[in-house]
């Protein structure tokens, strides 16, 4: 069984660190530099970089940024925003990434999973799915939010998987900001639907709600922003609980 991991995500505009409430209103939570570092000390077992403008300035990810961030780390680090083409993750793994994460770009062309897959293995390839309930029904967003699909959120999870990507970056957008709890329903029906590891994320808010998401889900990865960044919750500590609620964590 796979051991779950804690995962911190810096969302960056303008090359700073910000956060807001179901993908609005953000406001400035610090140097992405010295959270890294931070975050790297206090035992992440992975960190996610999410340049959230890039789509939507139709820019690519500030790679010289990623360089800097990935110089701090020995845990692996995600990066995504922008990324449209093999040349793009190419630049992206040389300045210091692990894995890259894409959506919009996966979205409008399903055929760059699989392209991205072959050329640098499943392992590398994030698909990250930002999904809100509408009518009942989950539905995918692209565009850091701000574009609906016509696509259904169990249907594309299993297409993602099914072209090769290695993971689902699952973003409830109902949740995100809210520190209301994980989305356990959402949730539970994408990890039982896949066979690849999905990470949760939206709404984490307290220690409870990670001993909920990995107890009550088959999600191998929690991840969250402000409740860290503000430091309302310290990753060492929030792990040494899990562990003590007997909950196998890396």
């Amino acid at each position: 069984m796979l051991k779950k991991r804690i995962i911190p995500c810096l969302d960056i505009k303008d090359g700073t660190t910000v956060k807001g409430i179901n993908f609005e209103g953000l406001r400035n939570a610090g140097d992405p530099i010295e959270l890294a570092k931070k975050y790297e000390n206090e035992g992440a077992d992975e960190l996610v970089f999410l340049d959230i403008t890039a789509t939507i300035e139709e820019r690519k990810t500030f790679a010289e940024l990623v360089k800097s961030i990935a110089k701090e780390l020995s845990i692996p680090f995600t990066v995504g925003g922008g990324i449209s083409s093999v040349e793009d993750v190419r630049k992206l793994l040389e300045a210091g990434a692990d894995k890259i994460s894409i959506n919009s770009s996966a979205v409008k062309n399903p055929k760059l999973i699989s392209d991205l897959a072959k050329e640098f293995g499943s392992q590398c390839i994030v698909v990250a799915i930002d999904t809100k309930l509408i009518n009942d029904t989950d539905c995918v967003f692209v565009k850091g939010g701000r574009e609906l699909t016509h696509l259904k959120t169990l249907e594309w999870a299993k297409k993602v998987e099914e072209l090769g990507a290695g993971e689902i970056l699952l973003t409830s957008m109902n949740g995100d900001g809210t520190k209301n709890g994980f989305d356990l329903r959402l949730i539970r029906l994408i990890a039982d639907a896949v066979n690849i590891p999905v990470i949760a994320s939206g709404g984490a808010g307290k220690t409870e709600d990670f001993e909920n998401v990995f107890t009550e889900t088959k999600v191998t990865g929690a991840l969250a922003a402000s409740i860290f960044h503000f430091g309302e919750i310290k990753i060492n500590d929030l792990k040494n609980e899990l562990k003590s609620k007997k909950i196998a964590i890396r």
